[in-house]
């Protein structure tokens, strides 16, 4: 040990802590002449530290090697090796960097000469993996992985004692203020200086005033994106490995979890909210007090203010270190995103996600003494809804930037003296229709115009804070009230005025708009509308300024988190959802899906809904025929008849005969009962990896493993199945594609054979559940000439990708040039409304009357008839099979250039508005890249797209939108994947 061996460091002690300078043959002769191991040495980055990285003669890492600033005593590298030692006993399943020991067990530890003076130089486990450090962006599970790793470092520490730990560490956010004080001088850029230091004024205060209700103990105090070793392979990266201890100290126990979150705020597409996921999963390992999760976000500000003002100084005593320097940017990045919102708005976030929450969500709102409108009574105040639930948001209302004018002057028109926007309710008509960032959609407080001239009037006694043209704010018990309005307007009382129930504020004339705001005397002034992902810390600041006007208060939104737990209680959870966190849906229009948030996504999932979400010709030709008649289809009425004629007409001959079910799942069991009993033979025969519905008869059918894992083992002994004939990926790939259909051919052939030869084969003509690939051509010809060779008959699962939805072809067996005894479909036909059809042979339908008589009962009713036809009148109007070409076509060449550019996209499958982007880890081997793809759905969801996994391996993004799609909207598409994909870490 160094002769001072109990020295421990005092920062504001030292002028600087450069890092010590060893050529790479002084670190390799001091790891082989003073700690036994010969080995060649590369230099890594640190802020103060000396580090190498030791490896064999092939590139094999075998240790690291460290050479401790000679600054720090022995007593404190004791220290931080026992603690390293101490988690690893204490957390078996993680790695850990702790010292190599010599065959004795003494640590491989000495002390060696520097430029700098005497150091600690010692030899440490070498963790492969890589850490998560870098601009990639953090997925949310990796996210809560890092929480919860650092809510069980801090549980293992919390009873660790060491003479090293008392320590004054420039780190230490207990002496940031300090820190702060002597170095930002060195921060050149005045405004940036000046932000630093304000931010850490206030912050520092917030947090001294906790103090003493903060617990201390043991930290690392740098578990970082730059320390966390993710585990190697894991995808999304996920972290089990912690290396570097030269920070342990002793500290306020929550500054293990602030350090952390700070160093999540310069990744790629992450800002503060993004990182309450591991607030949640570190207090579910290690629970924060109240006081604590006040503390959290504050101390994360200091955190911040420290690197920046630390890396501006390591940079100038330091100038050949270029690690200091290349962190300065992503440091200044943690600040901008820390100090991003007001300290009292992420707090009330830090608390909402610890389950902290103990006061209302909203301040309450005291009856006022006088109204704030003289004279204007809540009767004649019209409360104008602009969200979701609005009918005025009907048929794209939203998408017009007139239309809160529009609404506004209508009611106006219609004799309202006023017109209110409610408090916290979200506004539809300020959410673009693509964005890749939320919009600020929820109001804090009331937005009125007037009808009439008004006299604004205190509704009680108060004090006024500021009076300035166009704004006013007065004291309202303990809250303020805000009142702005164009500054033309000027208020007759003064800055300073003590003012009584029902005295003058303002006088406003007809026409005027104006913003009432009330928030707690202590907060910061709200803006007008802020982002649903802060709205939570934002009201939790401000009150309802309802009962000022008359108004009764809004009673809040569902928690989206209660409505889940009901739908898992009573929806059975086989049923499952999109997301882990989906966002609430309650609106459609066109390509468009909206939140109760007030967010569009792109909908790139739907096809449901070929003409759009909310398509007007569907919604009145419902409406209207609900206003007549609707029952079941053995009564006699025209719209059956018209509808099951236009359906057959699509079809070619001899397909002429209908039978209307209500699903696909229903049209493919009809469809199989058809040919089982016009052919009299039992046995079906099934491609692999296929979905063809629920019932008994689809599901027997059905073969993909993702959805039944024991698809294939399951099946009943009169399905047999055949390879998929997948030319990307299946047995036979490219131009040997072709043997797949000799190869079914002989299955059908031997079956025969055996006598059990097959009533029918099924397959979707255009392989849809695997991603939009194309079967190889001339294959339906082949198995089709088999089938019937034989007795049996061809079954077409159309349900995914007939009516227009390829584009080049209305059916997909038209791809195929063939003709199929029997054609199941759905899906598309009623445009969301429930239903779908089996198209056969008069001779084939007439051969059910052998199993006895058919009947559905909503199955081709008279709403569903008229929905059919308007769904095929719109098709033909709007020429959406035209534009899914058009469309579809310069998507398909959007994904192709994208493939050029990341090596993860292995293949653009598909045709028209039915593609598929498979995702492979590895072009040659086509591994699936499964977990990578989930990783992408969540993160395009966050830049306002829904996409979603197919394919028996989840790793092809389905792609079957809307056929309204516009060239806009998937250009957006292709621009977030392009966004997401960068983010992600995919760059070739």
């Amino acid at each position: 040990m160094l002769p001072d061996e109990h020295r421990t460091i005092d920062f504001f002690s030292e002028d600087a802590l450069p890092v010590p300078r060893l050529a790479l043959a002084e670190a390799e002769h001091i790891a082989a002449a003073h700690l036994g191991v010969t080995a060649r040495a590369r230099a890594l980055g640190s802020q103060q530290d000396a580090n190498f990285l030791m490896h064999a003669e092939d590139g094999t890492p075998t240790a690291i090697l460290k050479i401790a600033n000679p600054a720090f005593g022995a007593v404190e590298i004791d220290a931080a090796d026992a603690a390293a030692d101490l988690i690893a006993s204490a957390c078996p399943d993680l790695r850990i960097a702790t010292v190599l020991r010599r065959p004795d067990g003494s640590p491989r530890r000495t002390t060696v000469e520097t430029d700098s003076g005497p150091a600690v130089a010692r030899l440490l486990r070498h963790l492969p993996g890589g850490t998560l450090s870098g601009p990639r962006h953090l997925s949310p599970g990796t996210v809560a992985a890092m929480g919860a790793l650092v809510g069980r470092v801090s549980t293992a520490l919390r009873d660790f004692r060491h003479p090293g730990l008392d320590r004054v560490l420039q780190w230490d956010p207990r002496h940031a203020d300090r820190v702060v004080a002597k170095l930002a001088g060195h921060i050149a850029e005045p405004d940036r200086r000046a932000a630093v230091l304000a931010a850490t004024e206030e912050a520092w205060a917030q947090v001294h005033s906790l103090a003493g209700a903060l617990p201390s103990q043991a930290v690392h105090m740098d578990l970082t994106d730059d320390n966390l070793v993710r585990r190697p392979d894991s995808r999304p990266p996920l972290p089990d490995g912690i290396i570097d201890f030269g920070d342990v100290t002793t500290s306020w126990a929550v500054v293990e979890l602030a350090v952390s979150l700070s160093s999540m705020l310069h990744h790629d597409g992450i800002e503060p909210h993004h990182v309450l996921p591991a607030v949640r999963a570190f207090h579910a390992v290690r629970p924060l007090s109240a006081e604590e999760a006040d503390a959290v976000w504050p101390i994360v500000v200091l955190r911040a203010a420290v690197l920046v003002v630390s890396g501006r100084h390591q940079a100038v005593v330091d100038e050949d270190n270029a690690y200091a320097k290349d962190a300065l940017d992503h440091e200044w990045r943690i600040f901008e995103q820390a100090t991003s919102l007001p300290l009292p708005v992420m707090s009330r976030l830090v608390r909402d996600a610890a389950g902290l929450a103990d006061t209302p969500a909203r301040t309450r709102t005291d009856a006022p003494v006088r109204p704030l409108l003289r004279d204007l009574a809540a009767a004649d105040i019209t409360v104008l809804d602009l969200s979701t639930d609005a009918d005025s948001m009907d048929h794209g209302a939203w998408t017009d930037p007139g239309t809160e004018d529009r609404l506004t002057t209508a009611a106006l028109t219609d004799g309202a003296a006023a017109v209110a926007l409610p408090y916290a309710r979200p506004r539809l008509t300020r959410t673009p229709a693509l964005s890749a960032l939320s919009p600020a959609t929820v109001p804090t407080g009331i937005d009125l115009r007037l009808g009439r001239d008004a006299v604004v009037q205190a509704p009680a006694e108060g004090t006024v804070r500021t009076a300035a043209p166009g704004h006013v704010e007065l004291t309202y018990g303990t809250q303020v009230l805000s009142l702005s309005f164009p500054p033309a307007d000027r208020p007759v009382v003064t800055t300073g005025a003590t003012v009584r129930a029902g005295e003058d504020i303002a006088h406003l004339g007809s026409g005027t708009p104006v913003h009432i705001a009330l928030r707690d005397a202590d907060s910061p002034a709200a803006p007008p509308l802020v982002r649903p992902e802060y709205a939570a810390g934002w009201l939790a600041l401000t009150a309802d300024p309802a009962p000022l006007l008359g108004l009764p208060t809004d009673p809040g939104r569902t928690d989206e988190k209660d409505l889940l737990d009901r739908r898992d209680a009573v929806f059975a959870t086989v049923q499952e959802h999109y997301y882990a966190d989906p966002p609430r849906i309650e609106r459609g229009w066109r390509h468009h899906l909206l939140s109760t948030d007030g967010r569009a996504y792109l909908d790139i999932v739907n096809n449901v809904t070929p003409l759009g979400h909310a398509h007007p010709r569907v919604e009145r030709a419902v409406s209207r025929q609900a206003r007549r008649l609707n029952t079941n289809s053995r009564f006699h009425y025209a719209s059956v008849v018209e509808f099951t004629e236009r359906l057959a007409a699509l079809l070619p001959d001899p397909l002429d005969t209908v039978f209307l079910v209500n699903s696909g799942s229903e049209a493919v069991d009809l469809g199989l009962r058809l040919a089982i009993g016009a052919s009299g033979r039992h046995d079906v025969v099934a491609l692999r990896e296929a979905y063809h519905g629920w019932t008994y008869a689809s599901d027997a059918v059905s073969t993909s493993l993702q959805d039944n894992p024991n698809a294939l083992a399951s099946r009943p002994s009169w399905v047999h199945t055949v390879d998929s004939p997948n030319s990307y990926r299946g047995r036979h790939r490219g131009p040997d594609a072709v043997r797949y259909a000799p190869e079914a051919v002989a299955l059908l052939d031997e079956l025969a054979a055996s006598g059990r030869p097959a009533g029918a084969f099924i397959g979707e003509t255009y392989y849809g559940n695997a991603g939009g690939v194309a079967l190889p051509d001339g294959y339906l010809a082949q198995v089709y000439a088999a089938v019937r060779r034989h007795g049996g008959l061809a079954v077409a699962d159309e349900v995914q990708v007939g009516y227009g939805r390829l584009g080049h072809w209305f059916w997909g067996f038209e791809q195929q040039g063939v003709v199929p005894d029997i054609v199941c479909v759905a899906k598309a036909m009623g445009n969301g409304h429930p239903l779908g059809a089996v198209i056969t042979s008069k001779a084939v339908a007439d051969r059910y009357r052998d199993q006895g008589y058919f009947f559905s009962s909503t199955g081709g009713s008279p709403a569903s008839s008229v929905v059919g036809l308007t769904v095929l009148d719109t098709l033909r109007d709007e020429d959406l099979q035209g534009n899914a070409v058009r469309v579809g076509g310069h998507l398909k060449n959007r994904l192709e250039a994208l493939a050029d550019r990341y090596d993860i996209i292995g293949a653009v499958h598909g045709s028209g508005l039915y593609l598929g982007l498979e995702l492979v880890r590895d072009r040659e081997r086509l591994e699936p890249a499964t977990e990578e793809t989930a990783e992408l759905c969540d993160r395009m969801l966050d830049l306002g797209v829904v996409v979603q996994p197919t394919g028996d391996h989840l790793n092809i993004l389905k792609i079957k939108p809307p056929l309204c799609l516009d060239t806009t909207a998937a250009d957006f598409f292709a621009d977030m994947l392009d966004v997401a994909l960068t983010q992600l870490g995919h760059s070739r």
